[in-house]
């Protein structure tokens, strides 16, 4: 069986493609469904599934998760609460709201 051997530009082009998409996974892991935020409700979510500040809210029982949004987590937590009522826990990018902000989200509604 003959064998094939790539052009060291090839090569270079094929490692440099390699690197981006090992750059882009993490981004597009959060946008293809990892969670950015996270909350936990007082009481169970309305819904499964809903949209509060453009981003996807999945939540099951009281536990809600969502991909990452372009607003601050004080203002996503308040849409939140807005659509599923108070929140007593509100995490984002694995920073946890303060309980002075969490008091100022559930208060926006």
């Amino acid at each position: 069986m003959p064998e094939f051997k790539l052009s060291p530009l090839v090569q270079s082009l094929t490692l440099a493609g390699a690197a981006l998409a090992g750059a882009l996974a993490p981004a597009s892991a959060t946008a293809a469904g990892g969670a950015f935020y996270s909350a936990e409700l007082a009481s169970p979510a309305p819904e499964a599934r809903f949209v509060a500040r453009d981003i996807v809210w999945a939540c099951k029982g009281t536990s809600c998760l969502a991909g990452q949004g372009t607003s601050r987590p004080l203002i996503m937590c308040s849409a939140l609460v807005k659509k599923a009522g108070p929140v007593t826990r509100f995490t984002a990018g694995g920073k946890a709201l303060e309980a002075e902000e969490l008091a100022r989200c559930n208060g926006a509604k």
